[in-house]
């Protein structure tokens, strides 16, 4: 039965309705595959950081580690637009060689300059991924199970992460000797072999349906759709999906068409979302966390790269509680909601930065180290379960087809000047107030953002992307939920 406008019989119906085959896994995993370089290539930095024969210090040195971070919000801002323009296939392409190119860059470096250049020549390519990835994967998915095959970009990311470290302890605990030489500069390049098998393999993806339909390309919406296991669509279904698509762009007129009140308050509600994802502190135990930690469970006797491996170790465990609980994310947001989810991840949050602050001000010994464990590994599990992924979610789907690149990218630009912002004044923060006062503020924050999600988010799951539209324009009833599993 048709509901909220949709019509029962067209393409978009018969995307919404169709179950997940193993087709549909497998292209998941491969638009997500900039996910895990996204998680590879940002954080591969810490373990190199001791390495880096280069001497920087307080803001340079906080560039290094989120100079990425600033490349993406640029990469992304540019991306989404290109991806409306030139469609979703052509940017995932483009930015693997975007990825493979700075990898490489970054293993050759000859001295800082370049490998701050390569540093934000890789955040190109991981912030025009963080426009597209989620975007083009809620153009095709069910609606039933579109927040779990969007999660696959948050779990990818987690991977990436934990391989990252993987690969570090891997290479300094092996080859010591060449730590200061070869081994950095490896841990850094590596990154360049995933890249470019993605870059092999994305040539063969299908277009994103919708995007195809609103440029008018029937024929290859009937291609795709077949590739995705959909069924056979008559021309009349592919042109009543037209219709649809046009018929949630109505408001904007002229060259702002699909801008519609509607539309611009999701934007507003997703750039919010993402500020707070990255304020609450999430990257900076990941990012920095060998830097910081090494030292306190290495003992104050160690050599550099014993002290390196000590942090290394310490953060891949962190990492594991990351990848296992994002995992879970993935299982329940479909099930239990976006705003529950959320909600329930940022109360997390909040109890185990006060544990962390705990450890980390009032404790010492090995207690103090057990205590900053378990507070750091919970804190991000609570991250990893209900904040992560749902954000990149609600990038995907909220926004109409007419502008979800643009909308996604400006949303996913936000995000990354919110994670430059913070990876770059941590140092200075920090230095002032102690990582346990910094655990603090973040908790503080935490509480923010469930009033803010309380106050402004809608619950999207079980609905297809034309109807969660109607959920921002305040003109028009909410449609009803579809039950879920």
């Amino acid at each position: 039965m048709a509901r909220s406008g949709v019509s029962g019989d067209n393409v978009l119906t018969a995307l919404d309705a169709q179950q997940p085959t193993s087709m549909y896994w497998q292209l998941t995993l491969l638009a997500t595959l900039g996910g895990f370089l996204f998680g590879y290539d940002t954080s591969n930095i810490g373990s190199a950081l001791n390495f880096v024969p280069y001497h920087l210090q307080g803001l340079a040195l906080g560039y290094l580690v989120s100079g990425a971070s600033l490349g993406a919000a640029a990469g992304a801002i540019l991306g989404g637009p290109a991806s409306d323009r030139f469609g979703r296939k052509a940017l995932l392409i483009t930015d693997a060689a975007i990825y493979a190119i700075g990898a490489i860059l970054s293993a050759v470096t000859p001295d800082a300059a370049v490998l701050l250049v390569a540093r934000t020549f890789i955040g190109v390519a991981v912030g025009a991924d963080s426009a597209i990835a989620t975007a083009y994967i809620a153009e095709y998915a069910p609606k039933n199970r579109r927040g779990s095959l969007a999660m696959l970009q948050q779990w990818m990311i987690t991977v990436g992460i934990l391989v990252a470290y993987i690969v570090a302890l891997v290479i300094f605990a092996a080859f010591p000797a060449s730590a200061a030489s070869v081994g950095w500069r490896l841990v850094l390049g590596l990154g360049a072999v995933p890249a470019l098998v993605g870059l092999a393999l994305r040539t063969q993806m299908p277009e994103s349906p919708r995007w195809l339909l609103r440029r008018g390309r029937y024929e290859d919406v009937r291609k795709a759709v077949s590739v995705l296991g959909a069924g056979d669509v008559s021309v009349d279904d592919i042109r009543r999906g037209a219709e649809t698509l046009a018929a949630t762009e109505d408001s904007g007129g002229g060259r702002f068409r699909g801008w519609t009140p509607a539309a611009r308050r999701a934007l507003i509600v997703v750039c919010v979302f993402f500020v707070f994802q990255q304020i609450t502190g999430i990257n900076v135990p990941l990012y920095y966390g060998p830097h910081l930690l090494g030292g306190t469970f290495a003992g104050p006797h160690a050599t550099l790269v014993a002290t390196t491996v000590a942090g290394v170790e310490v953060t891949a465990i962190m990492t594991l509680f990351n990848v296992g609980f994002t995992y879970l994310g993935f299982r329940w947001i479909d099930k239990f909601g976006r705003r529950k989810l959320a909600m329930g991840g940022y109360t997390g949050m909040i109890i185990f930065a006060l544990v962390s602050a705990l450890g980390l001000t009032l404790l010492h010994g090995r207690l103090a180290m057990v205590v900053i464990m378990i507070g750091l590994c919970l804190f991000i599990s609570s991250f990893a379960v209900g904040v992560g992924g749902t954000g990149w979610t609600l990038q995907g789907e909220v926004f109409p087809t007419a502008v979800r690149g643009q909308a996604a990218a400006i949303a996913a630009f936000v995000d990354w000047i919110a994670n430059f912002a913070l990876v770059e004044v941590f140092p200075v923060w920090q230095n002032a107030i102690g990582l346990g006062g910094v655990m603090l503020c973040f908790g503080a924050l935490c509480l923010m953002a469930i009033a803010f999600i309380f106050w402004a988010l809608p619950e999207t799951k079980g609905l297809g992307v034309e109807e969660i539209v109607e959920l921002f324009d305040r003109n028009k009833p909410a449609p009803a939920v579809a039950a879920t599993d």
